[in-house]
């Protein structure tokens, strides 16, 4: 079998989803050493990828863009391999007639997420993460090791280093992240009990509480760390929620001995940076795949509720009207899971310093 020299990867969105290719970017480029590997995504998350050492270019796209020029600029390239890791109804455009010899392409599953969703039957037999199943889609050419990271360069971590400590926070304070929101409503866990935890760590396990999110999400984050403030009678809460970049944002997230989160793409990039996660389910579920990898990593779901999931992607509002995924989540069993990890943290920097 000839090695291809020309490859090109296809992943548009969204944050996780682009930090878990990793291990397929890395692969590809220990398998073919010579080869001309290129990633095609949008223009709002190149960034993820702009330290990829194993990307050879960065094709960045908007929603607007002319895809029978992409399509064509695709096909003139001359590429002997297309690994498709989105698998929609635009991937499926681009690679159609573009000249390449061999076309890898993403399963979803969608079968099995669709019973699940609507008929709660799981035909998922072992809950694998997405990354591992991005990584089945080049096999034929080796075994892959799927681990998950995000390179980023000295300079963006001691720019997100400065920014989190020119604050009230000082280089000598535990720093635990928080990413109390969701683009859905039913991926998020309620605020009151976000405000309940911050305020019981900062008390009783002396840490400092920084939020994570977007520019759309600032408000929502700055009154949540007003309300952890108050709550704890001391600032050790503060919102960089729409001040960081994408990458200093995982920057930042690898600086937290811990990392508490709804189902969102920053629960996966502090993942990548090495953070020990908490991550809290309500609609979605493990057998999606969208799990924190690492034995340091939990997720907090009730899994007793039968009407679990009631979506693959999240929803506007719960359809039964309890909103039990989450409400019934209480503070206590996140917080018992956020000590162990934040101890288990201390032990393993004290045990690499000794």
């Amino acid at each position: 079998m000839r090695a291809p020299s020309k490859i090109l990867i296809i992943r548009f969105s969204s944050i996780g989803d682009i930090v878990l290719t990793s291990p397929v970017t890395r692969f590809l480029r220990e398998r073919f050493p010579g080869a001309q590997i290129d990633f095609l995504t949008k223009k709002k998350y190149g960034e993820l990828l702009r330290w990829n050492t194993p990307l050879s270019n960065i094709i960045l796209f908007d929603d607007g863009d002319d895809l029978r020029a992409l399509r064509r600029r695709i096909r003139e390239t001359g590429y002997d391999l297309i690994v498709d890791l989105h698998n929609n109804l635009r991937s499926i455009y681009l690679r159609t007639f573009s000249g390449a010899r061999k076309v890898k392409v993403f399963r979803k599953h969608a079968m099995k997420r669709w019973l699940l969703v609507q008929f709660k039957h799981n035909l998922f037999r072992r809950v694998r993460t997405v990354a591992e199943r991005y990584a089945d889609t080049v096999r034929t050419y080796g075994d892959l090791n799927v681990v998950v990271d995000l390179p980023l360069p000295d300079d963006v971590v001691h720019t997100a280093t400065g920014l989190i400590h020119s604050g009230k926070f000082s280089a000598k304070d535990r720093l635990v992240g928080f990413a109390p929101s969701a683009k859905h409503f039913t991926k998020r866990w309620p605020l009151d009990k976000f405000v309940k935890l911050g305020a019981a760590l900062s008390s009783e396990e002396r840490v400092k509480i920084v939020l994570f999110g977007s520019q759309e999400e600032a408000e929502y984050c700055s009154d949540l760390a007003h309300l952890i403030n108050s709550g704890a009678a001391s600032h050790c809460a503060e919102s960089f929620a729409g001040k960081l970049s994408l990458s200093e944002t995982a920057a930042a997230a690898g600086l937290c001995s811990l990392f508490v989160s709804n189902d969102t793409g920053l629960m996966h990039m502090a993942a990548a940076r090495g953070a020990p996660v908490v991550a809290i389910f309500g609609s979605t579920v493990r057998e999606f795949g969208f799990f924190p990898q690492g034995e340091r990593s939990v997720v907090v779901e009730n899994r007793g509720l039968e009407c679990r999931p009631c979506s693959h992607v999240g929803r506007s509002e719960c359809p039964k009207r309890h909103f039990r995924c989450m409400n019934d989540i209480t503070v206590d069993s996140v917080l018992a899971d956020a000590r162990r990890l934040l101890r288990e943290s201390t032990h393993t920097d004290t045990m690499r310093s000794s």
